[in-house]
Order: C-alpha cells, then sequence, then structure tokens
C-alpha cells in the first residue's frame, strides 16, 4: 500500500487567501513576519511516501522540490528499489540463484551490468575489513536455513558439516571479474547480498535524485537510513534502534551526506531449545555471532560502506572491533555486547543523544586516523 503526503512551506498557506480587507492585510503581514522569525528553517516544502520493498515499508522523504517533480522522482526511486529487490534479495531471486549455479562450474560467464558495480565494491569492502565482510559465504546461511526472509526453527547443523565448509573457505577473492566476464575457482562461493542489497538501492535511488536536482533527501529502509542534505535548514534526526529491536537507544542530529546502519542479533533469526541464532555469521567459525547484540555505523557517505562496515563490527566483537573501525576509516561506531554494555567512538559518544543516562558506557579509540567530521554544525 503506498501513503503519500505533501507538505508546503509553512507560509505559503497563509499567502494564499484573496479578497482581504487592509485592516486583515496588514494583520496576515505581521502574522507572517512573525511566523517567518519562529519557523525560518521550515519554508521548503516536504513530500513524503511510503511503499514496500526488502520485506518491509520504505519511507522517502523528498525536500525542496515542488509536489510534481517530487512524485516523479519518488516513483524512479520505487522502480529502482522493486528492481534490485528481484535481483539480488533472498533466495526468491532467480537472478541470484543462477548466477550461483554459474559460480559453482567454474567456468566464464557474463555477469549481469546492473551487478558489476555491486561485486567490484564488496570485493573491496571486504579486504577492508579483513575478510569479516564476506558476501561469498551463502552456503553457510543455507547451511544454518537462514537463507530466507523468515527463517523456520530448526536443529543447528553438526559442527562436521560446519567444518568442511570452513575448509574450502570460500571469500570474495575468489572472485575474479574481468570487465563482464565472471568466475570463480572455488566451486564454494556463493553469493548472498541480503546484508547489504537494501543498501546499494538506497544510493543508487540517491544518486538519481541527485540526477533530478533534489539535494536534500531521507531513505528509511527498516530503520536503516540514508540522508543527504537537510530537513528544511535543520539536520535530520536519526534515530539508534536498542539492540532489541524494539524502541530507540538514542538519537543523531546529521546533516549532508550520511548513512546509518545497525546490524542485530534481532534481524533474520530462529530458536531452537531456547537459543537465538541469527544470520550474522562469522567467516572465522562459521557460527552466528555470539558476544554483540548489535553493531551500528554511521558513515559520512554512502550506504553499501555503512552496512558491510556495521557487519563487520558486529564480527569484529567486543574484543576487536576498534581495530576494523580503524582499518575502515570509521569516526562513528557503536556496539552493544551480549550483557548490554555500550562501547563506543569518542566521536559517536558526542554526537549521540543517548535516551537512557544510566546506560554503560565504555569508550574506545581506534588506532588509525579518523575521516572528517558528521556533525551538522561544523561547516
Amino acid at each position: 500500500m503506498r501513503a503519500d503526503r505533501y507538505s508546503p512551506s509553512c507560509c505559503s498557506s497563509l499567502c494564499s487567501g484573496s479578497g482581504l480587507g487592509r485592516a486583515q492585510a496588514i494583520a496576515v503581514a505581521l502574522a507572517i513576519i512573525l511566523l517567518l522569525i519562529g519557523c525560518n528553517n521550515t519554508e521548503a516544502p516536504v513530500y513524503t511516501t511510503q511503499f514496500p520493498a526488502f520485506g518491509t515499508a520504505i519511507d522517502l522523504s523528498i525536500v525542496g522540490v515542488q509536489r510534481e517533480r517530487a512524485v516523479a522522482a519518488a516513483a524512479d526511486v520505487e522502480r529502482d528499489f522493486l528492481f534490485f529487490e528481484q535481483a539480488l534479495y533472498a533466495n526468491s531471486s532467480g537472478r541470484m540463484l543462477r548466477i550461483n549455479e554459474l559460480l559453482a562450474s567454474e567456468a566464464p560467464f557474463a555477469a549481469p551490468p546492473s551487478l558489476i558495480p555491486l561485486l567490484t565494491r564488496t570485493q573491496d569492502l571486504y579486504r577492508q575489513s579483513g575478510g569479516l565482510f564476506n558476501p561469498a559465504l551463502g552456503r553457510f546461511t543455507r547451511l544454518w536455513g537462514l537463507d530466507r526472509t523468515r527463517p523456520e526453527s530448526s536443529q543447528p547443523p553438526g559442527q562436521a558439516a560446519i567444518d568442511a565448509l570452513l575448509a574450502v573457505k570460500p571469500t570474495m577473492d575468489d572472485l575474479y571479474l574481468e570487465g563482464i566476464v565472471l568466475q570463480s575457482d572455488n566451486p564454494a562461493v556463493q553469493l548472498d547480498f541480503d546484508a547489504v542489497a537494501a543498501a546499494y538501492a538506497m544510493d543508487v535511488a540517491i544518486d538519481a535524485l541527485r540526477a533530478q536536482g533534489v539535494r536534500s533527501a531521507l531513505i528509511n529502509v527498516g530503520g536503516d537510513l540514508r540522508a543527504i542534505g537537510s530537513r528544511a535548514g535543520r539536520a535530520w534526526r536519526l534515530p539508534v534502534p536498542r539492540a532489541s529491536g524494539t524502541g530507540v537507544i538514542g538519537i543523531l542530529d546529521v546533516s549532508g551526506d550520511a548513512s546509518l546502519f545497525t546490524v542485530s542479533s534481532q534481524r533474520r533469526n530462529f530458536v531452537y531449545q531456547g537459543q537465538t541464532y541469527h544470520s550474522v555469521i562469522d567467516p572465522r567459525t562459521g557460527r552466528p555471532v555470539e558476544d554483540t547484540a548489535s553493531a551500528t555505523v554511521l558513515y559520512e557517505g554512502d550506504a553499501l560502506t555503512a552496512a558491510a562496515a556495521a557487519t563487520a563490527i558486529m564480527i569484529a566483537g567486543p574484543d576487536d572491533w576498534p581495530n576494523i573501525a580503524g582499518q575502515m576509516g570509521l569516526r562513528y561506531v557503536l556496539l552493544i555486547d551480549s550483557t548490554g554494555q555500550l562501547q563506543m567512538t569518542p566521536a559517536m559518544a558526542e554526537l549521540i543523544q543517548l535516551l537512557d543516562s544510566g546506560a554503560q558506557q565504555i569508550i574506545r579509540t581506534p588506532p588509525k586516523s579518523e575521516p572528517p567530521s558528521t556533525r551538522s554544525d561544523q561547516p
């Protein structure tokens, strides 16, 4: 179901009246002046819409564009999301099933052009993360029964089956792309882009919006967000979800180009004999991560990097995440461990407005230099 809303500038409705007397006109003019003083940052129109994709509701806000242009731009965004949902997401994607069959054959084949930028970017992110972000682990998620959007409760795989896959070690470095020709020399490679498919769709959509002259917009995919510009001159207020997946633990005020992604043990999981098994698989063990409840990354740029980084941070866990944050050039990181303790970078601690002031916090500094700030009050 689609839901659209268009809010014009805060003063346009006052200016639309006609037939006013002189005294009324003066009064309205004074009211407009006072309103401008009170809401001088809300003059730009805001168009909001919602549509289903990737198993959730996609919320889109476009700022500073007249309704007709905003409606056309939003329609393009929806088409992009539906295309990438069908092309990349879950085991319902016939295209990904076919690609994985061809990769298992070890024979070269022509990759779909729409997939090539994603392949090259995720190979780079795999290397930056020290191999923790690894979309080649599709056989592991299938082994655990976590390759479906709604996994069924079932007995976890035996250690022998896990060890057999660990022995062949499928990685993104087993892929070879030359032009449009793709090949793998490891038949165990099975691509699974579910963790970043929506993020990639966000990035494509934002590029399309910019090409149409949109300078401020926000895309929300189940609590993961990509923002550009501002909301009528004000910072976007981005909520950070709790590790439980219910409620908000804090708020980030951000302007400019930024992406906020959270990876959690509460997403795509099943419970067996009281224990939760989720789809964030540690490539070193072949098992779902145990020590981390959630990882949140605010990245000053594309959503794909933010999504991959959040996955890598969650896998790195409470002990090693600062090293991964340093390798990937991350400034804003929040990790919640399995005990509920909050660990974060100094920049995240400064930016986040925690709603639970009593939460136990540890501030840790990544060992490498960090990129420029995303704070909304900085130029």
